[in-house]
This record gives C-alpha cells, structure tokens and sequence, in this order.
C-alpha cells in the first residue's frame, strides 16, 4: 500500500516510471553532483575565515552547510515540484563569492553571504509572482531548444577538462592532454569509453556502472603500484588506508569532522550591518543576474532532455521549481554557503529515467546520508566521477535535432547559445548571446513583428548589461 501510495503522490503512472528506476536515477544523479560536496568547501574555505577553527575545520563547516543547503532545496524540489531535478550550491557563483567579492573586493564574508541572502529572498518574492516565469518565457523557441545542446557540450567541456584529457595552453587556450603519459587520463578515457559502450547497448545504470567501475579500477591500479599512487587517487587517503586498513582509515576519516556549524550559521546576520549600500547592491544585484539565467537555463535544458516542455516549448508549472531554488538559496546563506541552483548533473538522471520528484527525493537522501561521510567523498576520483558530464553532454546534444536551422534567426541564435556557453564558461553568457541575436536577426529578415516587446526589452537590458560589465562600470 505504501508503495502505491508513493507511486500515485508522484504520478509514476502518468510518467511512465516505476520506484526502481527512479531510486537509479537519483542515486546516478547524486554520484554526478556529489563533487560539489568537496568542491564548493574547497572554493569557500578560501574566503571564509572563523578564529580559533583550523582550515580543515572550516572546510568541513562549509561541507555541512552545502550537503544542507542541497537537501533542503531538493526536498522542496521533490515534494513541491516534483520534477527530477537535483540542487545545490552553484559552480561559478561560489568563485565569484571568494575570488571577486571577499577576496578582490575585500569585503567580508559574512557581508557576501548578506548578499545572497537578500538575493533569494527577492527570488522568492519575484516567483510567487510569476516574475520570474514570465521572464523565462520570453526566451526565443530557438534559445529554448538550444540550451539543451548548449549545456551538453559545456558538460562535455567541464569533464574532459577535468580528467586531464584537454589542458590549456598559453597560445590556443586549450590543447589535447599528454593522454597516453598520464594515468589519470589513461582511467578517465577508458572509464568514458566503457559507460559509452553500457549506454550504447542500452544497459540499465550504465553512468552509475562506469563511475563505480572506474574508481575501483583507479584504487586497484594504485594498490598493484602501477603507477605512483597519488597519480590516481587521493594520497592522504591512500597513505591512511595503506598505513592503517581500510576499515580503521575509513573509521578515523568519518569521527573526525567538524559537524558544529554554529560558527558558520547565522554568519549573515552580521553582513548586514555595517555595509556599504552602493556596493552591496552591486553584489547583490550580480549574484542575482547570474544565477537567475544560469538556473533558467539549466531548467529549460534539462527538461528538454526529459520531454517535459510543452508544444510552446515553455515547462508547464515552471514556478514551482524555480520556487526550490529560490528556498534554497536563501537557506543556503542562512548556514553558510553560496548561492544554491538547479544543476545540470540532474541530466544523468534523466538519462536513467528519472521522470518524477522521487528522482529528487533520492537525491535528496542520498546527500543526508553523506553527512556522517563527508570526508569520504574523495574516495572517488574526479576522473570518476567526471565522466558522467562527458558521457551526458554526448546524450544532450541530440537536442540540436529540435531546432529549424533552414531559418537565419534559429540558426544564429541557435549557433550562438550553443557555442558561448562553453567558449565563456558560462549558461548564463550563453542564454543572452541567443536572446540578443534572435530579434535583430528577425527584424533584419522583416520578421520583426513576430518579435514580442518583452524580447525585445529583455535584449535591450542584456546589451546594457554587458556594456557595463566588459566596461569595467560594474563588478
């Protein structure tokens, strides 16, 4: 009975899933955004500073805060919403955070966390509205079916990055990696080709397979001394488990974190005194341009992935998810960490049939039962846990098959959302190349009353923002 009762509270009837796939669909999705648990603490640790803490005490404050942060949103994700969406603190807004707000501008952090909490309380305010929605609608058709494909080569981008395979280099920016010489590499690319083959022959769990199967060739290649081990996993927790065992290094690493946050939570409070109004606003106010594109992006992108848009191309019910972003940034700075957003990781999911806010709720258990193993994250390597972006940004560019490129103004602005978002590391740069480029071109075709005024106000506001930004007028 219970299970029917799940099974009708998030419609897997009417979603043409079932709880099995779902549980692997949230577990694949936690695995492919389970790097922001080390990830975003090693960003943040940078800028926040707590007296009579140490640096790794701070680091697993931090660590707390996001595996907190995340479950609160993707709960409101998954009960609320119920869409398949994982969320948690957001790449690029937490460097923004440290490097060009607290350490660049030298503002404090508790101020910075002051910031992003005003940011997503005027996001709840602007949701329950329907502000935001209605902005997000205003997006072309071609943008739309764009963003998909977009973020699937910035995904792709972002993993072969990290595993070495592409480096950069002085004069072309990027280059191929010296593969065959680094066995970080060599694991990363083999771990690609095998999900790609489990994935190709339609094998149920191929991501999960292929991130599980490749950390466990990456210890197995460290233990045989193949190669020196800190070439293929974390040495501190090689040392350890070399030193004491498994079960004893495993043991040791989950008694000692830090689990009191009270030194972090509530930190806010203290930014919002003393603070200067003009600069605080600019804070404020690109903490929330960034991540109101870069989440409407990732929503539209992967819920093109999923089927989920209607005939219009729009997500029907688009507020209720942009509702758990907004809660959980606001949460978010409450304990302690940056701007919480939708991510683009809730892709590998999909792939795996997540359709439903089970996917989510999954996800969202998955992150509690990370707290008493917040030091054990790192167990699995990057080149692991990166290929899931690799193999899912190969998956989602299929989406460029929904857009017309007979028409100048799709292609173009097709094109151009598709291609700044890797090129500028950025969704958000991405969205508002395509959004300024679709009514120029169809004014320049004499298509120009096909443009609605709010595109064209929306372009408009975009150019003046960029203008300020590259400038040098604004942070």
């Amino acid at each position: 009975m219970a299970v029917d009762q799940v099974a009708n509270f998030f419609g897997f009837e009417e979603h043409d899933t079932d709880i099995r796939t779902e549980i692997l669909a949230g577990v694949t999705t936690f695995l492919a955004m389970s790097y922001i648990i080390v990830v975003n603490p090693a960003i943040l640790s940078t800028a926040i500073e707590i007296e009579n803490y140490s640096e790794t005490q701070i680091f697993q404050m931090i660590a707390i805060a996001t595996i907190l942060a995340s479950v609160v949103a993707t709960l409101v994700m998954a009960l609320y919403a119920k869409r398949p969406f994982g969320l948690a603190p957001g790449m690029g807004l937490n460097a923004f955070f440290t490097y060009t707000v607290v350490v660049g501008l030298g503002i404090p952090w508790q101020t910075a966390l002051a910031a992003v909490f005003v940011e997503g309380i005027l996001f709840i305010i602007l949701t329950a509205v329907g502000a935001r929605k209605y902005v997000i609608n205003l997006f072309p058709e071609p943008v739309k079916y764009a963003v998909g494909a977009g973020i699937g080569v910035f995904l792709l981008f972002i993993g072969l990055q990290e595993m070495n395979v592409i480096v950069s280099e002085p004069e072309t920016l990027v280059q191929l990696g010296d593969i065959a010489s680094d066995p970080f590499a060599i694991l990363g690319v083999l771990g690609i080709a095998f999900t790609l083959i489990l994935w190709s022959r339609d094998v149920t769990g191929s991501i999960v397979i292929g991130i599980l199967a490749t950390t466990v060739a990456g210890w197995l290649v460290a233990a045989a001394n193949l190669t020196d081990p800190e070439n293929v996993v974390d040495e501190g927790l090689y040392t350890t488990f070399s030193q004491d065992g498994i079960l004893t290094g495993l043991w040791e690493l989950v008694v000692t974190v830090q689990y009191d946050i009270t030194p972090l939570a509530g930190a806010f409070v203290d930014g919002l005194s003393d603070i200067d109004p003009v600069t605080f606003l600019f804070v404020m106010l690109t903490f929330f341009f960034v991540d109101f594109f870069d989440t409407a992006g990732t929503l539209i992108g992967v819920a093109q992935f999923g089927d989920f848009l209607d005939d219009e191309g729009e997500l029907p019910e688009m507020e209720k998810p942009l509702m758990a972003d907004a809660v959980g940034t606001t949460f978010g700075a409450m304990v302690g960490t940056s701007t919480v957003t939708t991510y683009i990781e809730s892709s590998t999911g999909i792939e795996e049939g997540g359709r439903s806010g089970f996917t989510a709720l999954v996800v969202a258990a998955c992150f509690v039962l990370a707290l008493p193993f917040v030091a054990l994250v790192s167990v699995i390597p990057d080149y692991a846990s990166f290929l899931a972006l690799v193999v899912v940004g190969v998956i989602m560019f299929q989406g460029v098959t929904d857009i017309d490129w007979t028409h100048p103004a799709w292609a173009i602005s097709g094109t151009l959302t598709i291609t700044i978002m890797p090129l500028t590391y950025s969704i958000a740069d991405g969205l508002a190349a395509g959004i300024i480029a679709y009514p120029i071109v169809k004014a320049a075709m004499g298509e120009g009353p096909d443009v609605r005024l709010g595109q064209w106000v929306l372009a408009v506001l975009l150019i003046a923002y960029y203008v300020l930004q590259t400038g040098g007028f604004i942070l």
